[in-house]
């Protein structure tokens, strides 16, 4: 790999760079709730507020000049080709929870939109009913039975847990921009594009930052419980039972049936 390491690294900061948080699910004092799962609440805090500081300075302006200047139709199609790009993570993670249909399906769609879709600019599977799915390795071990014990903010890269950390470098990996950089255009083409990618998609979270504003108290405490109920909602498919968010320290194993 060469000199594409330190390329590499810093394709990896800046893809992840602009991680968000779910739209709310208001329910009571989410502070007394939750604090059991943020042990290391003062510490997150403060890498919150290094990356809230970061955004508001950085990211923020470079998005709202994007969204601005950028053509509705040609933002769609830049976010159809980094969505593109990391599906292979899609389907790694659903084959490894026993979706083997669905990992078949999602392997026709990676090939279709990478194919006659022009690199996924343009999402050509989705009308052949080959609708995407939403699979990481942080869903993978929660359907193995590892539970989300201790929440995590980390800096830059945005809230996680004990249970998502490891789908960071998984997530890297899987990514076919990573692999293209390190063996085939190298670090003057991938770190552009990695730059770009971090635009778009903080540019696609503008709605919910700004809710994030305009409705919590505590922003700092809006991102994490957001973000944990989001994590259950997706690692039950979008179905979970009612007492999962009632409970988000359950300390019993998720466990979904093989697809």
């Amino acid at each position: 790999m060469r000199h594409h390491h330190r390329a590499a690294a810093s394709l990896l900061i800046c893809t992840l760079l602009a991680t968000g948080c779910a739209a709310p699910r208001p329910r009571g004092d989410v502070g007394e709730a939750m604090g059991p799962i943020d042990p290391y609440e003062d510490v997150n805090r403060k890498s919150y507020n290094i990356t809230d500081v970061l955004d508001r300075k950085i990211l923020e302006p470079v998005a709202n000049k994007y969204t601005e200047y950028v053509p509705i139709r040609m933002q769609h199609s830049i976010a159809n080709f980094y969505d593109n790009l990391a599906y292979p993570n899609v389907i790694l993670n659903g084959f490894l929870q026993g979706k083997i249909r669905q990992g078949f399906q999602d392997t026709l769609r990676f090939v279709v939109n990478t194919t006659i879709g022009g690199v996924g600019l343009f999402d050509m599977a989705t009308p052949m009913g080959l609708l995407a799915h939403d699979e990481d390795f942080g869903q993978t071990l929660g359907v193995w039975g590892v539970d989300a014990k201790t929440y995590l903010f980390i800096p830059l890269l945005g809230p996680s847990s004990n249970r998502d950390a490891p789908g960071i470098p998984v997530s890297m990996l899987t990514s076919a921009l990573f692999w293209t950089g390190v063996y085939v255009v190298g670090a003057p083409v991938t770190i552009p594009l990695g730059t770009l990618g971090v635009v778009q998609k903080r540019a696609r979270l503008t709605g919910p930052m700004r809710l994030r504003d305009e409705a919590a108290l505590d922003p700092y405490l809006f991102v994490r419980d957001s973000y944990l109920q989001q994590r259950k909602h997706v690692i039950y498919d979008g179905n979970p039972p009612p007492e999962s968010y009632d409970d988000l320290m359950d300390d019993e194993p998720i466990r979904l049936p093989s697809k």
